[in-house]
């Protein structure tokens, strides 16, 4: 059995058609999937995919690159947090790769945000799920200063140097169809390193489908090969590889899953 760690079902590629996606997932082994939010207006969206399959779980959050959206609040984040389908804070972190005429002074909203999201997130004990891009120092930096507790860093392109530092923090690290790009071998190094009790598989879908399906829509059917590469770059067979990613899931977002 595999898990897709992070999945956009709410996003109309992917709402429209969801009795095929959830088919498709039984049909490929994926057991669980999490629905990741990444704005207040859409949370009612994800919590009502997340309500409909008892394999799917949610997070509550707003996404960096998201502009001119409803800003969370510590309290708000901690009070969507209280609906036991909603299992992490995210997704959060922060992104400095579209500044444009911006300076990363410019971007202190975003490491606002960001240190909402910590707040919560320690407040009620569930994981955070970080996007970082182009910014990965002052994401380390901040979640060292707020104390951030535990979560994953998803999708994950950054250096083996951001990785053992994640890592030494507690985090773990999640990676996507972008794995198995053959233009990838420096993040297939970086996998060869990160420990596999710290592993997390995703599809990230609607986006990144892995090899065989780049450049199609992406759907947590599809999260096999992630595992398949990461196999490949382990030297581990894929069901080691689906057991240990799905235990680290389940050990990760424990507190509300095994309590529901």
């Amino acid at each position: 059995m595999f898990v897709d760690s992070h999945c956009h079902l709410s996003f109309p590629e992917l709402s429209s058609r969801l009795p095929e996606v959830l088919q498709a997932m039984s049909e490929a082994r994926v057991h669980e999937a999490l629905c990741i939010c990444t704005t207040l207006e859409e949370l009612e969206a994800v919590r009502t995919v997340a309500r409909s399959d008892a394999r799917l779980w949610a997070t509550v959050g707003v996404h960096p690159d998201n502009e001119g959206v409803q800003e969370p609040t510590v309290e708000g984040l901690v009070a969507a947090a209280q609906d036991p389908k909603i299992v992490g804070i995210g997704e959060t972190g922060l992104d400095y790769y579209r500044l444009g005429d911006r300076s990363v002074a410019d971007m202190a909203w975003q490491r606002d945000r960001f240190r909402t999201h910590i707040r919560a997130a320690n407040q009620v004990q569930l994981p955070l799920i970080i996007h970082t891009r182009s910014a990965s120092d002052d994401t380390l930096a901040i979640l060292k200063e707020e104390g951030g507790q535990s979560g994953v860093f998803h999708c994950f392109t950054e250096t083996e140097a951001v990785a053992r530092a994640a890592v030494e923090m507690g985090f773990y690290i999640s990676f996507s169809g972008i794995l198995t790009f053959r233009n990838a071998q420096e993040l297939r190094d970086v996998a060869r390193w990160v420990p596999m009790d710290r592993c997390l598989i995703e599809t990230d879908s609607p986006y990144l489908a892995p090899v065989p399906y780049r450049g199609k829509t992406n759907m947590p059917a599809y999260v096999p090969h992630v595992a398949k590469q990461l196999a490949e770059v382990k030297g581990l067979d894929i069901e080691e590889v689906a057991r240990i990613t799905t235990e680290n899931f389940e050990r990760l977002f424990s507190k509300t899953i095994r309590s529901t």
